[in-house]
């Protein structure tokens, strides 16, 4: 039987493990790519993005992501993504290594092609308790289904029209 410090140390390692997701896809949608590298462990982790490729490390996703995502075309991002994520499922498996399932629901722009694509998706996570913080060991993402639409000619794309202030 647990005690209630066994039953609030889960909890917290819990919170801790959807902070880590939440803070992933913040980095994803902020074209930050240290933040997204900083979400797996330092060596070894395991992406497998279904269509998009599979890694043994994160150092080679980093690059696509650097490519890809932080790539501008005049000035401007060529992707502007929104990645929302939801229902997760979250199984501790010792002190320091947990399992998650998540549903994601993601929206891309892409300002070269003038497109509009929604996805949906779940991902199947490992996570490791490692230098004092819970990382991705293992991130699987298997598409559901996507739409792909063109942007009219009326749609005006506007990024940065906030500033860290809201």
């Amino acid at each position: 039987m647990l005690t209630n410090d066994d039953r609030i140390a889960a909890l917290e390692a819990i919170e801790s493990i959807k902070s880590l997701k939440h803070g992933y896809w913040r980095a994803c949608d902020a074209k930050d790519p240290e933040g997204f590298e900083a979400s797996f462990i330092a060596e070894g982790a395991v992406i497998d993005y279904g269509p998009l490729g599979s890694f043994d490390d994160v150092k080679p996703m980093v690059e696509i992501f650097r490519n890809v995502a932080c790539k501008k075309v005049d000035g401007q991002y060529a992707v502007l993504d929104m990645h929302n994520g939801s229902h997760p499922e979250i199984e501790l498996t010792a002190h320091d290594t947990a399992v998650g399932r998540w549903s994601l629901r993601f929206r891309q722009v892409n300002t070269v092609e003038r497109t509009e694509t929604v996805s949906i998706g779940e991902y199947n996570d490992e996570y490791r308790f490692t230098d004092g913080a819970w990382r991705m060991s293992v991130c699987r993402f298997t598409p559901r289904w996507s739409i792909t639409r063109p942007l009219g000619d009326d749609a005006r794309i506007e990024e940065g029209i906030f500033d860290s202030r809201g």
